[in-house]
């Protein structure tokens, strides 16, 4: 039987919170339930209910933007409703204008997450509901899984002064929570004065991998194929603070990683020295057809999660950047111009939380060395996180 997704259990039984009340849908192509019929529909076949507005995050409602790149306001083709962008040219356009609640009562987010902070989508829905406090608007969570599992938590803290759209609020880069879970942690944390409900899941436990979830996958950015994807992105999402490829403009993006310097082989031997749990590395060479060395050869390594229990990927990550730039210090070079609306901090400061990981790298610090903190972090956010979990 497959886990009832908080927009399962609206379609099926409606809302107290909803009824009658102008709603703005925020959504994306992951708002399905299990025979893929979209929120949009399923909300608007309901006589109690009533579509004002649609808000997209990154990638747009219908998810075909590639990252970093702005979305514009819009009109839906198929219901003829107003489509809001939350990721324009600026960082003002992260966050609904007074304008755009207008139209509407209550704000309703629905988009599957990944389970990594650097996914922007969490954040779209944090400052939504500070937008929505500030208008006088309710703000309702459907609720769905953590594809990656909601025991493990890895990474270190984000420092002061190092917070961004990668990280609006500091937790550690595998989190191991639910957007719903994140979305009553910050209404707490923040008092946010707004009308504040989940609508939790039904059948989801903590240590449930995606596949046992009887739930379909769909793509919730271009760049996010598969499940595989998200088990890897914790780590490997840090190649994009360098000028390495992240396998973008490849059929398997984060699982790829290299660039046309590399030595694959040299590289797959030394993260092997590494003994990095559950998970082999694969020489290979591949050529991005876009993004970063876009129609050149590189030479790299695909990760191959042998246990998904036992893998730790942002372990995983750093132990890849250190031994990447191990290989070739010269050609190695940090990402410089601006990231996620950021150019004063380098987009691996941003990603990592600090500019701990960077500074390491360089100085020929050891992945032990690297990897001291997150422990202490780690178990602070774990006490600070109890309170808030939905789900056993």
């Amino acid at each position: 039987m497959a886990v009832q997704t908080g927009l399962a259990r609206l379609a099926a039984d409606g809302s107290k919170i909803l009824e009658g009340r102008r709603i703005g849908l925020l959504v994306n192509p992951t708002a399905v339930d299990t025979q893929l019929h979209h929120a949009i529909d399923l909300l608007s076949a309901r006589s109690d209910l009533k579509l004002a507005a649609l808000f997209g995050p990154e990638h747009g409602v219908r998810g075909d933007a590639q990252d970093m790149i702005e979305v514009d306001d819009a009109r839906d083709a198929r219901t003829g409703l107003a489509v809001h962008s939350l990721y324009g040219s600026t960082e003002a356009s992260l966050t609904p204008t007074a304008e755009m609640l207008d139209q509407i009562d209550v704000m309703v987010y629905d988009v599957q997450d990944i389970g990594s902070r650097y996914y922007t989508f969490v954040w779209t829905m944090v400052l939504a509901m500070r937008a929505c406090a500030k208008a006088g608007k309710g703000f309702v969570v459907l609720d769905r899984p953590n594809p990656i599992g909601g025991e493990l938590i890895e990474g270190p803290a984000i420092e002061p002064g190092f917070e961004s759209f990668v990280g609006l609020v500091s937790c550690p880069n595998r989190h191991g929570m639910t957007a719903g879970e994140i979305a009553r942690w910050r209404h707490k944390a923040e008092k946010l004065d707004l009308e504040f409900a989940v609508l939790g899941m039904r059948g989801w436990h903590r240590d449930m991998h995606f596949d046992h979830t009887g739930l379909p996958w769909v793509m919730p950015s271009p760049n996010m194929p598969t499940v595989d994807t998200a088990l890897v992105y914790p780590g490997m999402c840090l190649v994009e603070g360098t000028e390495l490829s992240e396998g973008r403009g490849t059929t398997r993006p984060f699982e790829l990683a290299g660039a046309p310097y590399l030595d694959g082989h040299r590289l797959a031997t030394d993260l092997a020295a590494m003994e990095l749990p559950g998970v082999l590395f694969r020489p290979i060479v591949f050529t991005p057809q876009f993004q970063k060395h876009a129609k050149h050869a590189c030479g790299g390594v695909q990760l191959h999660v042998t246990n998904v229990e036992t893998f730790r990927p942002y372990r995983t990550g750093i132990a890849f950047l250190k031994a990447a730039y191990d290989q070739s210090p010269a050609a190695f070079k940090w990402r410089a111009k601006a990231y996620e609306f950021v150019d004063k901090i380098p987009a691996i400061d941003l990603l990592a939380g600090s500019a701990a990981i960077r500074e390491g790298i360089e100085a020929g610090a050891s992945l032990d060395e690297l990897s001291a903190r997150w422990g202490r972090d780690e178990g602070d956010f774990a006490a600070e996180r109890a309170e808030y979990l939905l789900y056993t």
